[in-house]
């Protein structure tokens, strides 16, 4: 039985380990998400997050939980609102707009009908 309880420990803390660094790694994100405060403080966290680890990761959570949250609800909007402007700037016309924009070309003679055959069958194969 004495094997299973170490893999069992052996598991737990893998699990505490990697909760551990996910911890870490948004309060590493979060301080250098932070413009209001200062390099020097920065430092300062980075340097007691990797001597007192445990300790200084729960005061830094408890701490600054409110600003965590809304740098991070901030950031998120940011990526949402540029997601959007690409899709609607880059993200092109249907495939019934491409092919409609080619018969223009093709009813005004600036494309021969081979060509828009050509616009016509890569529009569809996309």
């Amino acid at each position: 039985m004495e094997g299973f309880w170490e893999f069992f420990w052996f598991m737990f803390v893998c699990l505490a380990f990697v909760a551990y660094l996910s911890v870490l790694f948004s309060i590493i994100t979060d301080l250098f998400r932070d413009h209001e405060m200062s390099g020097w403080v920065k430092a300062v966290w980075i340097i007691f997050l990797f001597v007192i680890p445990f300790l200084s990761a729960m005061i830094y959570v408890i701490v600054r939980n409110d600003g965590m949250t809304q740098r991070s609800m901030a950031a998120a909007h940011r990526r949402m609102n540029a997601q959007g402007v690409y899709v609607r700037d880059d993200g092109g016309q249907s495939s019934a707009q491409q092919i409609s924009a080619a018969k223009g070309l093709l009813d005004s003679g600036a494309i021969n009908e081979e060509e828009f055959r050509a616009l016509k069958a890569k529009t569809i194969m996309q």
